[in-house]
């Protein structure tokens, strides 16, 4: 895939290691989890303009697209281990930029930002960074997005399709927490999905919450 320049939204950083995480996330991620976390980052920093948060002063631009690319890189294969898959995905992608030669300062920053991407009230007070991915993986979501014009959101999902994200996220959630009960501790995130999709109608709030916002699912 291409990454296309989208008018009204900065464009996706082009360092050596920002290619590599985009290729990395490609290669494990299902599309629709890769174009979400691609969507997540580019709401991130729209966000990030919409509250006059300077790059460079307040974030970094590159570490915010890091840690938004891979905040799902434990719903992968090799980000499987065993535990939440946030803290899995944290410890995922540390490994990964520590590999790549990131200050272990960068690389701590991202994994905060990864590992408490689904924790409202606690993302928000850590940081720019943290409150930056909490909210772009939110944008991606529908929450959150009346400061994005209905023309550019829809060139970000003409170039980054959604394809039923919420359900494939879901699906990804679950059949990890199926194999690996320790995957979803108890009033987690993975354990009510699981929950759920356990229970008729087996639709969960993720999906039905992604339905009924703005971009769908």
């Amino acid at each position: 895939m291409t990454d296309a320049i989208i008018t009204g939204v900065p464009p996706l950083p082009d360092t050596p290691v920002a290619r590599r995480a985009l290729a990395l996330v490609r290669e494990t991620e299902s599309a629709a989890t890769a174009n979400h976390s691609i969507r997540s980052a580019l709401f991130a920093r729209l966000c990030a303009d919409h509250r006059g948060a300077v790059p460079g002063r307040e974030y970094d631009e590159e570490l915010l697209f890091l840690a938004c690319l891979l905040h799902d890189i434990g719903l992968t294969e090799t980000g499987d281990r065993r535990q939440r898959f946030e803290v899995d995905g944290a410890d995922t992608a540390a490994e990964f930029l520590t590999a790549q030669g990131l200050p272990a300062a960068d690389v701590d920053a991202v994994w905060e930002a990864i590992a408490l991407h689904t924790s409202p009230g606690i993302a928000d007070r850590r940081g720019t960074l943290c409150a930056l991915v909490h909210r772009g993986t939110a944008m991606d979501f529908g929450l959150g997005t009346d400061f994005v014009d209905d023309a550019t959101g829809a060139a970000i999902h003409a170039t980054y399709p959604r394809l039923s994200m919420a359900t494939t996220i879901t699906d990804e959630i679950v059949a990890q927490a199926r194999r690996r009960p320790e995957k979803a501790p108890h009033y987690s995130i993975a354990a009510e999905l699981l929950r759920e999709r356990s229970t008729p109608p087996h639709t969960t709030w993720m999906e039905t919450s992604a339905e009924a916002a703005r971009w769908g699912n």
